[in-house]
């Protein structure tokens, strides 16, 4: 899952309130430049950066901005929270000095979690289960690979599990569920106010009930009347929790919607409130059995798509031995190569008929080369990954055929260059995160693909990779490191390491280097590496310690992990459990956390 990209910097402090900040700051001595780092409740992903000064306390937010930058109001962006405190180390640039001193966790300090933080994983798996039929592995890649999307979504919609939000009922029935029971100053609901979407928050004070709208701008923030603005519904009641922000009083226990008082559970003495902190009630951990709202506005996901997992379940369509007659072969061809053709295909089953693509394999080839076929085909069988063209079985009819799985959008290099002028570089690093995670998932089973290439990685939609074409694929042994080839044969040399090409030793290790080259096509929009190089000028070029330039289009720590990959020595070149972190945290990182016209930021305190 997603993790916070202040995690491991020793001065953050999580979801603490200001007056937390300050305590720490002044138990660690207030000298000038002291600071720490924590969480803010205004924003989604934001920070605040709490300063000492001349004895008193400053307090700068920082938002995370839609390309997924960090940036103070005013400030220069940053590309992470620790990247921008290093900066301010250096240069004040508009705050009162320089940060001087990190005023560090104590080991028995740990970092606080915010209410999202205790509640994103558990929401994010109910609602891809709920949504999209997905179980096990299938829902584990889909939640890493469109987890900033996703949780911007379940964000949003969190207040509805919570136990206060008591969903569309009138005013009235407001007031009588808040006068039920014990009366205390700050009991409070909210609730839907009408068809319009817009909510209300109720609330006890003096035996008193009393009614806020609560507002949102055109940018999606809400707030109360002349109060500070924020990304979601339940963020701002958090916020009221601790400060009342124009509110007769701030806001105390919660009036529990019936359903969540049914399943309400005494929550143990040390997880009650302290410090201005509410920990999430029980109701809403049961809660999230329950029934996940879906937004029909939301952004499409490639689980959205028709091919991310049709075959949940395999029994139900993949058939290792398919006969003739399930399959309808069309003569469309959509490709070529020295071992026949893959033609358009629909493969008839008990629920219908699906599209597929068929590879046919030319009529002359010798026994020896179908022999090899079907073993391929065999290991082929045994993958299943999101990511990764599927087989779906072998048809042996006229010729040897090989059913699979349809990418109707086809290869990730022609289609950049096709479409290079609406496609954006966030687009392109989702569909390299998407190729890392199915070639780490070739790692994990012993499996060399030998031949990644843009032209082998085929779409489903512009949102969606599968890795394709594994003719020259070898599974390894359990215990083997790498596969040695025993001749050379049409090897696409531009796409290989030097062991490859000296020794004829191909490993994990060597399609690292290999997704580097994809990656560069994919940031040249379909280009082509080393020009018009040959191979034994390319062998040459790599060996004198050059490697293919920075594209116009790639972001700088992109190119450094295309760099990382085009090691020299195998051994020291990262595995794809290296590769696909590095492109996760960078996909998470400029991954829009709202819509364009939500871009004005709202100012206020924090």
């Amino acid at each position: 899952m997603s993790t916070d990209p202040a995690i491991e910097l020793p001065f953050f402090y999580g979801s603490i309130s200001r007056s937390d900040a300050e305590q720490h700051l002044k138990l660690a001595g207030m000298s000038d430049g002291l600071f720490l780092l924590r969480q803010c409740l205004r924003s989604l992903g934001g920070y605040v950066l709490s300063v000492v000064w001349n004895l008193e306390f400053h307090h700068y937010p920082i938002e995370k901005q839609l390309n997924g930058t960090y940036c103070i109001t005013g400030g220069k962006p940053h590309c992470g929270p620790a990247e921008l405190c290093e900066f301010y180390s250096k240069d004040p640039d508009g705050l009162v000095c320089t940060l001087k001193k990190p005023c560090l966790r104590s080991p028995d300090t740990p970092i606080r979690p915010g209410v999202f933080d205790n509640l994103r994983d558990n929401m994010l798996r109910e609602y891809v289960r709920q949504t999209w039929n997905l179980e096990g592995e299938a829902m584990e890649q889909a939640i890493i690979s469109q987890a900033p999307q996703l949780e911007k979504l379940i964000a949003t919609t969190a207040h509805e599990k919570m136990s206060w939000y008591h969903r569309k009922i009138t005013r009235q029935e407001g007031e009588r569920r808040l006068y039920c029971g014990a009366q205390p100053d700050g009991k409070f609901l909210v609730r839907d106010r009408d068809e319009s979407g817009t909510y209300a928050l109720s609330m006890m004070y003096g035996k008193t009930v009393y009614h806020y709208q609560i507002l949102q701008d055109k940018s999606g923030k809400y707030s109360m009347p002349e109060g500070t603005k924020f990304d979601t519904i339940w963020q701002l009641v958090e916020y009221l929790k601790m400060k009342s922000d124009g509110l007769v009083t701030a806001l105390g226990e919660p009036c529990v919607n019936g359903k969540a008082a049914e399943e309400k559970k005494p929550a143990p003495p040390a997880t009650r409130r302290q410090n201005g902190y509410t920990p999430p009630p029980q109701a809403l951990i049961a809660a999230l059995t329950t029934q996940v709202s879906i937004p029909t506005d939301r952004e499409v996901l490639p689980m959205d798509c028709s091919g991310f997992n049709p075959y949940h379940n395999p029994n139900e369509v993949r058939k290792f031995n398919i006969k003739r007659n399930q399959l309808l072969i069309d003569e469309v061809e959509l490709g070529s190569g020295n071992f026949g053709l893959v033609k358009k295909g629909v493969l008839k089953t008990e629920k219908g008929q699906i599209d597929v693509a068929v590879k046919v394999l030319k009529s002359e080839n010798d026994t020896a080369v179908k022999e090899e076929m079907m073993r391929e085909a065999e290991i082929m069988y045994q993958l299943s990954n999101p990511y990764i063209v599927r087989m779906l079985g072998l048809c042996n009819a006229e010729s040897l055929m090989l059913v699979m799985e349809m990418a109707s959008a086809g290869p990730l290099n022609k289609y950049l260059f096709a479409n290079k002028s609406t496609l954006t570089v966030e687009n392109i690093v989702n569909l390299m995160h998407q190729v890392s995670l199915g070639m780490k998932y070739l790692e994990e089973k012993n499996f060399v693909h030998r031949d990644l290439a843009a032209r082998n990685v085929l779409l489903v939609s512009q949102q969606f990779a599968k890795i394709s074409d594994f003719g020259l694929s070898k599974a390894l042994g359990a215990d083997d490191n790498y596969y040695k080839a025993r001749s050379s044969g049409k090897w696409p040399l531009k796409w290989y390491a030097p062991e490859c090409i000296d020794f004829h030793k191909f490993s994990s290790k060597s399609d690292v280097w290999s997704f580097g080259v994809t990656m560069w096509e994919a940031f040249s929009f379909g280009g082509k590496p080393y020009k018009k190089m040959k191979g034994n000028e390319v062998m040459s070029f790599i060996k004198e310690g050059n490697r293919l330039d920075c594209p116009s289009a790639c972001p700088e720590r992109m190119y450094t992990v295309m760099k990382e990959c085009w090691t020299y020595k195998h051994e020291d070149r990262p595995d794809f459990k290296k590769v696909e972190e590095s492109m996760r945290s960078y996909h998470y990182s400029i991954s829009s956390k709202a819509k364009p016209e939500e871009a004005a930021a709202a100012a206020g305190p924090v």
